[in-house]
C-alpha cells in the first residue's frame, strides 16, 4: 500500500513552495547587519533576479530610512511581490500600505504575540483583548491592500486552542496567509510539523489562506522545522540569505531550496528560484552586513564541496556523486573560461560583471574598472572572489563623503609606527599624523579619528584573504558600536593597512552621528 501512495504521488504535479525573503528585514535586525539603501536596493535587485516570490524589503514604521528603502524597492522591483512589516497598530499598518504602494504586488505583513508569556510580560492584554486587536488591525490593513499576511508571534508556545481561534479570526478578517512563527527557536520538527497538521484540522476556514512558516535558529532546528512543516501543509517558507537574523538566525533560503530540489523524491515540491544565483547572493549579503561565511556552511560555505580525506578525494576522482548529493554548479560555483588580467578591456571586464550577477552603472562601472586595472597591475590572474570584492569597496567609494587621499606608513618592530593620512571629508581635505606603540592600525584608526572625532568603540578588527597566495586582497572587517548599536563594514586592498582604513572609514559612515556632525560642519560654512 505504501509503494502504491509513493508512486500515486510521484505521478502528480509538484506543488510549488513560495519562498518569502526576509533578509532585508529580519536578517538586517541581526547586531551589526545594518544595510544603506543602496546596498538594500542590490540585494533586492538580486533577489528578484533569483524569482524569489517575495521579498520583505523592511519595517515601514521603524524609521524614515526603513520607510524610504522599502518605499525604493517598491518602486523599483517588479517581479516580486514587496513586503512591509508592521505591528498590530493603526500607524505601523498606514505606513506599511503607504511604502508598499507603488510595487505592482505589495503586501502587509500584519503581526502579534500570541502565547501567554508574550501577553503577560510584554503586551498586558487578556486574550480576548487581542483577538479583538487582531480583528480591528487586520480589517485595516485588508481596506488598504489585498494581500495580507498576518503572524502569530511565540506561536509555538501558545496555547492551541486560543491560537486556532486567533488565525480564524485573522483568515475571517482579510489576511490571505497565515504565517505560524517559531519565534523563539523552541520547536522540534516532529512537534512543529504536527502543529501544522493540527491547525489545518481544527481551523474552520483554513482553506482561505496559505500557511506560512518562520523558523528561527536558536536550537540548530530552523531548517529542519521548515521542511517538515511543508510536509504537513505550509506552502510558504520564510527564510533568509546565509540564515543571517537574530540572535542564531532563520532558516537559510538556500538549504531549504536546495534541500527540496537535491531530494524531489522525498518533498515532491519546487520552488521557482534560480539556484545558480544562490552563491553570488551569499556573498554580496555576506559583503554588504560584513557577515562573514563559517567555512562549513551549508551550501555556500568555501569547504561545501572541498575534499581532503583521501579516501574522500579517491571516490570523487572516479564518480563525483560518491561524495556530492548536488554539483557546484547548480548553486553558481562553475568556473569561468575567461581569464581576466591587465591586459582585458572594459568589455570583458563589464561582461564578466554581468555572468556573476552585477548590473551597474556607468559611473560605478568607471570606479571599478579602475581599480580592476590597478589589482591587475599586483596580481597575475583576478578571480571572482577578487572581481566581488572591488565592485563592494567601488560601491562604498562611489556613495562615500569620506575618501582616503593618502596614506603613509612607518612601522617596524623596533620602532613605533608612524602614519601620516590625508582624507577628503565631504569635499574639505584634512591631514594629520599619528605615532602608536601599538602598531600601523592603532595608529591609522587614531588618526581617523582625530580628522572626525566620535564616540564608537570598536568591537571587532578581522582580516581575512579574498583568495589564496601571497597576492591575495585582503578583506578587513570593522565592528562599530554607538549609542547602543552597532555597525559593520568591510574594505579590500592588496595591502592589509589601506583595507583597514577602507573599512574604519566605511563603518564610520554608517554612524547616523557621524553622518550628521560632516554635513551640520558643512552647512554652518
Amino acid at each position: 500500500m505504501s509503494n502504491l501512495f509513493n508512486i500515486a504521488e510521484k505521478s502528480m504535479p509538484k506543488e510549488k513552495i513560495i519562498i518569502f525573503d526576509t533578509t532585508l528585514r529580519d536578517g538586517e535586525q541581526c547586531p551589526g547587519a545594518t544595510m544603506n539603501h543602496e546596498e538594500k536596493l542590490l540585494v533586492a535587485k538580486l533577489l528578484e533576479k533569483m524569482n524569489v516570490d517575495i521579498i520583505e524589503a523592511g519595517f515601514a514604521a521603524a524609521s524614515e530610512g526603513d520607510f524610504l528603502a522599502v518605499n525604493q524597492i517598491a518602486k523599483t522591483v517588479k517581479n516580486s511581490t514587496i513586503c512591509s512589516l508592521a505591528r498590530s497598530i493603526e500607524d505601523d499598518i498606514r505606513k506599511a500600505a503607504d511604502a508598499v504602494k507603488p510595487a505592482n504586488s505589495g503586501r502587509i505583513h500584519v503581526f502579534i504575540s500570541t502565547s501567554d508569556i508574550h501577553l503577560q510580560h510584554q503586551m498586558n492584554k487578556s486574550k480576548e483583548q487581542v483577538l479583538e486587536m487582531i480583528k480591528n488591525t487586520v480589517s485595516l490593513a485588508r481596506n488598504l491592500c489585498d494581500n495580507i499576511e498576518w503572524s502569530a508571534m511565540d506561536a509555538t508556545r501558545s496555547n492551541r486552542d486560543f491560537l486556532y481561534k486567533a488565525i480564524e479570526t485573522a483568515i475571517k478578517n482579510g489576511a490571505t496567509t497565515v504565517n505560524i512563527p517559531d519565534t523563539v527557536g523552541y520547536a522540534i520538527p516532529e512537534e512543529y510539523a504536527d502543529l501544522i497538521a493540527q491547525i489545518r484540522n481544527k481551523v474552520p476556514n483554513i482553506d482561505k489562506a496559505i500557511i506560512s512558516v518562520h523558523c528561527q535558529n536558536d536550537l540548530g532546528l530552523a531548517t529542519a522545522n521548515s521542511l517538515a512543516a511543508i510536509k504537513t501543509g505550509a506552502r510558504q517558507v520564510e527564510c533568509t540569505i546565509n540564515g543571517i537574523g537574530e540572535r542564531a538566525g532563520n532558516t537559510a533560503l538556500e538549504e531549504v531550496v536546495m534541500a527540496i530540489k537535491t531530494r524531489e523524491d522525498f518533498f515532491h515540491f519546487h520552488t521557482d528560484i534560480d539556484t545558480t544565483l544562490i552563491s553570488r547572493a551569499s556573498k554580496l549579503v555576506s559583503n554588504v552586513t560584513s557577515f562573514p561565511i563559517q567555512y562549513n556552511k551549508a551550501i555556500v560555505g568555501a569547504n561545501a564541496f572541498a575534499h581532503e580525506s583521501g579516501i574522500h578525494q579517491d571516490g570523487m576522482l572516479k564518480n563525483r556523486n560518491t561524495y556530492e548529493i548536488m554539483t557546484p554548479e547548480s548553486v553558481g560555483l562553475e568556473k569561468s573560461s575567461l581569464i581576466l588580467g591587465k591586459h582585458s578591456g572594459r568589455a570583458a571586464f563589464k561582461d564578466r560583471l554581468k555572468e556573476i550577477g552585477y548590473d551597474i552603472g556607468d559611473n560605478m562601472l568607471q570606479i571599478a574598472f579602475k581599480k580592476f586595472k590597478d589589482l591587475a597591475d599586483k596580481k597575475k590572474e583576478i578571480l571572482d572572489e577578487d572581481i566581488i570584492a572591488i565592485i563592494d569597496n567601488s560601491v562604498a567609494i562611489d556613495q562615500s563623503f569620506i575618501k582616503l587621499e593618502d596614506l603613509t606608513v612607518k612601522c617596524g618592530n623596533l620602532k613605533e609606527a608612524q602614519i601620516k593620512l590625508a582624507l577628503n571629508i565631504n569635499g574639505k581635505a584634512a591631514k594629520t599624523s599619528f605615532t602608536s606603540k601599538d602598531g600601523p592600525v592603532d595608529a591609522i584608526f587614531n588618526a581617523i579619528k582625530k580628522l572626525i572625532p566620535h564616540v564608537a568603540i570598536l568591537e571587532l578588527y578581522q582580516v581575512n584573504a579574498v583568495t589564496s597566495g601571497i597576492d591575495a586582497q585582503a578583506v578587513v572587517v570593522v565592528r562599530l558600536k554607538s549609542d547602543g548599536k552597532t555597525y559593520s563594514a568591510t574594505g579590500s586592498s592588496t595591502d592589509v593597512l589601506v583595507a583597514s582604513t577602507y573599512a574604519y572609514i566605511n563603518c564610520l559612515e554608517k554612524l547616523p552621528a557621524v553622518k550628521a556632525a560632516i554635513i551640520n560642519s558643512k552647512n554652518k560654512k
